[in-house]
């Protein structure tokens, strides 16, 4: 058991409390008439559920076979195997003494003599505890083994009395720690993902299709999906287990107990019960489920009623309640509203879960008078048993039963909590194939016409409810749409009594007192002096020195003109950073400001004089800059550390053999060049330390997700941190941290000749493969160790590669990949991550069948935060993004075009009652718009592109030049197109519309001749004229 450890602080407490109960036991229920308590472990796999072995896993979080644990007044022995020993040697320390846990002692097993001088060192500390005559033991717990035996052998002959202690520290364990509700409430969510991905689509693919299957077969198949990471998720495998085999029932035979086994009936299409729970790290978890298929009326009524009688029992169920108490509300709302039911209520109707599927002395029934507590768990599981449908024929569809049971969690003063949130209405659990008895009567008609095989054709899609992948969707969506509207007007409510802080401009002040101002002789020169202490700028204003910070100046120029330097200094003013997203505002915004202030110098130098005038300016400008520079660097430093949140101290854990991994890369890089270094896990963080000597501290509970990106189809493999808060390193701050190293060579030489049979490429493809599955290993058992050394508190997600699309969230074209929590790229940088739970909404823009991509647009909840978008995502992405989406309950909304979503969310946040009075997210809807025809005249306005508005606008006069000299072309070809199309309309035939086009072709030959003709003329006048010149 090398490198297991154990929870020290938990065993310590829940150690303490079974003393503390030990202690105060009244002996009504054992614990306070014996003098020791004793519990022995063997091996046994036919046992599932025992009291030694959960006693054992509550403490240690493992089960210890072949153990012997004595728990005296005074000290704690255990007998057990050297391994076993080595791993209990981490609780048997002096610091567990000082937390109220008695002194714990270590026996060996010895197997030369049976372990004969041990067992009496153990028979003489019981009889050292107390009196030493009676010994608390768990009686129903009787391992076999020779080990066992002899162990029992010892007692007997010792002669002790014997009292069982199962139900007093079943009390004890049944309040469950927060750390136990988060491992159950684990198990709850893979129960349902059970049921929902397997059961329920197996049973509606059976149904649909009309298929045979067997009871004991779907039982199979749901153990079998444990091992299905689709179904799953990314729960880990190894920490699974059925609580029972899963129970399926139909056909008229019923059972509502858990102690029964599916049988081999084939499944019946009427009344369908399933029970099935899951194990999360020996958690257990259950639920119950009725479907239907074809109720009737009284079947629904009946099952309505059953729904609302698990309300009452779950407001009943609160802390402080006797448990028998709930058990007598039930049997009363069940007199009152349906007494010919009474009869045929289960006989109790729930009990205490957690490491143990069931305990029998903590049942809600009339005999347990022990009070429920908050903080336990409840199976509450009700029925009504032997029921009759009068419509049913045989006794398949005659007899029927209700069934149906819940996770819940006991509360203060409020109805019991649901762990496993799963919808049961009828609407949810019923399949319906028949619509009325006249539809069917329609159907019968035409089967003498047509053949067998027609018949089952028109029978399938007339009863079957063939329901489009699409209008599922869109169904849920609507579901969404109404959801996501109320969760906004109520966080909108939340957030009104929040008053909105106004971001106001720091004031610096340069001088307290005129003492403060610095004595030199610039100053009393009139000319400007700089006093870099305060980082204060003196001006001489109307012969007055007077100080502005460096902090109102915005900029400053120097310009040299003839024999004059000019210096113009420009200040911060109301007003100045116009057409900016600064929202910084003044203190005092209507008071007078100086805008600018220019200072002229000469460039001359006066006879007796050692500089220019103008050297004053020059060595001001000089100055100004670099107290300018130092400021601005400081103020960017400070705005990096605004809003960070101090983190607790990391607890450095002195042990060795902490979880570690080396020759690790960090993104972003502590230097300009990257380094390496090791990540280790200690007790409540990330300690990353560089080969430099840098120190990065990541704590978990900063953790939002953890993401494990293994190295399959990827050059890396990297741990990815997506922090709640960010840290501050190398200057600036970090969200996003991941630790990675590089797997092959991301670059090849192309000039190298490469042969398929190269020995030195087989043998590198070859270390490559080896190093990948070395990497992927050594990261996995990283992982491993620090979900156990952060007691749950970490769990690591991978992303699901078959649900990834490609996308550009920033320049580059990468794989986005969903998680149960978010979609994310950490392969490149910079990364993109979104937290599911943040989304309100996904808008597709460009959708389009002639548009190869569309963008995707994330709206997160908070409305002051921008919205991420992700471009260019194949359209034929576009149904399997909706169906995740879907699946995530998200609701998504599409158009063709793009929005301005900068425009969209101010006006949200300005006015967010009024957006939401007015239907608030429908209008991206396109199926909530109006008249169709004022939607197509708005998209074709929309769709008219800019550049041909402002060109509309801006004609220049070469174009109406161009424009008036084709006119006559233009008129033209118009005035032959109307005489066509009246030639057309009156009838014309072939013939005479020739004669037509032959009298125009002779028309414009002579208007050609006539051109001619004027043009020679032209020349003949312009030759003579300029013969006549030359003569004179």
């Amino acid at each position: 058991m090398a490198g297991i450890s154990v929870d020290k602080d938990a065993f310590c407490r829940r150690m303490t409390s079974l003393y503390q109960a030990w202690k105060n036991g009244d002996g009504g229920n054992g614990l306070g008439k014996a003098d020791a308590l004793v519990t022995a472990v063997g091996v046994d796999e036919e046992t599932v559920y025992a009291k030694s072995t959960a006693l054992q896993t509550w403490l240690f979080g493992y089960e210890l076979t072949d153990t012997v644990m004595v728990l005296c007044e005074n000290n704690i022995y255990f007998l057990a195997s050297k391994k076993k020993v080595e791993f209990l040697k981490q609780v048997a320390s002096e610091k567990e003494n000082q937390e109220g846990v008695p002194a714990i002692t270590l026996f060996i097993r010895d197997k030369s003599d049976g372990n004969k001088a041990n067992f009496a060192k153990l028979i003489e500390a019981i009889k050292d505890s107390k009196e030493g005559k009676t010994i608390g033991v768990f009686r129903k717990d009787n391992f076999p083994g020779d080990f066992m035996d002899g162990w029992r052998k010892a007692l007997a002959d010792s002669e002790f009395e014997k009292v069982d202690i199962s139900s007093a520290v079943a009390k004890v364990m049944a309040v469950k720690e927060e750390k136990e509700i988060d491992l159950i409430k684990k198990a709850c969510q893979t129960t349902c993902d059970v049921f929902n991905k397997q059961f329920k689509e197996e049973l509606m693919e059976v149904v649909d299709a009309d298929k045979k299957i067997r009871h004991n077969k779907m039982a199979e198949n749901i153990e079998a999906s444990l091992e299905n990471k689709k179904i799953v998720g990314n729960v880990d495998s190894n920490f699974l287990d059925m609580c029972y085999p899963p129970i399926i029932q139909s056909g008229g035979i019923y059972n509502l107990k858990f102690s029964v086994v599916s049988d081999q009936n084939k499944l019946h299409f009427g009344t369908i019960i399933c029970a099935l729970g899951v194990r999360y790290k020996s958690y257990c978890s259950n639920v119950v489920r009725t479907m239907f298929v074809d109720p009737s009326d009284e079947q629904q009524s009946n099952y309505n009623f059953l729904l609302t009688l698990e309300e009452e029992i779950l407001k009943t169920l609160v802390d402080g309640t006797k448990l028998s108490s709930v058990y007598a509300t039930a049997v009363d709302y069940v007199k009152k509203n349906k007494p010919e039911l009474l009869k045929n209520l289960t006989k109790n109707i729930g009990f205490v879960m957690g490491i143990e599927f069931r305990e029998g002395s903590l049942v809600l029934n009339t005999k347990t008078d022990l009070k429920a507590s908050k903080g336990m768990v409840f199976n509450i599981n009700i029925g009504f048993s032997n029921l009759t449908r009068k419509e049913g024929k045989g006794d398949q569809e005659k007899k029927y039963a209700l069934f149906i049971g819940d996770t819940v969690l006991v509360n203060e003063n409020q109805p019991a909590t649901v762990l496993t949130q799963m919808k049961k209405k009828i609407k949810h659990v019923g399949i319906f194939l028949k619509e009325d008895d006249d539809e069917e009567e329609e159907i019968e008609q035409p089967d003498q016409l047509l053949g067998r095989g027609m018949r089952k054709a028109v029978l399938e899609s007339k009863l079957r409810t063939d329901i489009s992948t699409e209008d599922k969707r869109k169904s849920h969506q609507k579901e969404l749409a109404t959801q996501m509207n109320n969760e906004a007007k109520e966080r909108l409510a939340q957030a009104k009594s929040d008053k909105t802080k106004v971001k106001a401009k720091k004031s610096n002040i340069s001088y307290k007192n005129v003492a403060q101002m610095p004595k030199d002789p610039d100053i009393h020169a009139l000319r400007i002096a700089i006093d870099k202490k305060y980082e204060t700028v003196i001006l001489p204003v109307f012969t007055i020195p007077t100080p502005y910070h460096i902090s109102t100046i915005k900029n400053i120029s120097q310009s040299v003109e003839g024999d004059y330097t000019y210096l113009r200094i420009n200040f911060h003013h109301p007003g100045s950073s116009v057409g900016r997203l600064d929202t910084v505002t003044f203190p005092n915004p209507d008071a007078i400001f100086v805008k600018e202030v220019t200072y002229r110098s000469s460039n001359t130098k006066a006879p007796g004089e050692s500089s220019a005038p103008a050297a004053n300016l020059n060595t001001a400008f000089r100055l100004i800059k670099d107290v300018q520079k130092k400021f601005k660097t400081r103020e960017a430093e400070m705005r990096e550390k605004e809003g960070i949140v101090k983190q607790d101290t990391l607890m450095i854990n002195p042990n060795r053999g902490n979880p570690k991994l080396k020759d690790l890369y960090i993104r972003p890089n502590i230097t300009h060049k990257r380094i390496q270094g090791t990540l280790e896990a200690h007790t409540n963080g990330f300690r990353y330390t560089s080969v430099r000597g840098d120190k990065v501290d990541i704590l978990y509970n900063n953790i939002q997700h953890a993401i494990f990106q293994p190295c399959d189809n990827e050059m890396v493999i990297l741990l990815h941190f997506h922090l709640k808060n960010a840290i501050l390193f190398a200057n600036k701050r970090h969200v996003d941290i991941q630790f990675y190293t590089e797997v092959g060579e991301i670059t090849t030489d192309l000039l190298k000749h490469h042969n398929i049979h190269d020995r030195d490429d087989i043998r590198s493809e070859q270390h490559e493969r080896e190093l990948r599955h070395k990497l992927k290993s050594a990261f996995k058992n990283f992982i491993e160790k620090v979900e156990n050394l952060s007691k749950g508190e970490m769990e690591f997600e991978s992303p699901f590669r078959d649900l990834g699309f490609f996308g550009v969230p920033h320049r580059s074209t990468v794989l986005l990949q969903p998680t149960s929590s978010c979609l994310l790229c950490v392969i490149e940088w910079p990364t993109f991550v979104i937290t599911l739970e943040d989304v309100e909404l996904v808008h597709f823009e460009r959708v389009s069948f002639h548009i190869k991509n569309f963008d995707m647009v994330f709206i997160f909840k908070d409305y002051s935060r921008k919205v991420a978008t992700v471009n260019s995502v194949p359209m034929n992405l576009l149904d399997q993004v909706k169906d995740w989406l879907n699946s995530c309950d998200i609701k998504y909304t599409e158009g063709v075009q793009s929005l301005n979503w900068t425009k969209i969310m101010r006006t949200i946040i300005d006015d967010p009652e009024g957006f939401f009075e007015n239907g608030g997210w429908t209008f991206l809807d396109p199926e909530s718009s109006g008249d169709e025809d004022d939607s197509d005249e708005e998209g074709e306005d929309s769709y008219m592109p800019t550049d041909v508005e402002d060109n509309s606008e801006e004609t220049t006069d070469s174009e109406f030049d161009e424009e008036s000299a084709e006119s006559e072309f233009e008129e033209s070809d118009e005035s032959g197109e109307e005489e066509l199309s009246s030639g057309e309309e009156s009838g014309k035939d072939w013939d005479e519309l020739e004669k037509i086009a032959a009298h125009d072709d002779k028309q414009k030959r002579e208007q050609d001749e006539e051109e001619q003709t004027l043009s020679r003329k032209r020349k003949q006048k312009s030759q003579g004229g300029s013969s006549k010149k030359r003569k004179r």
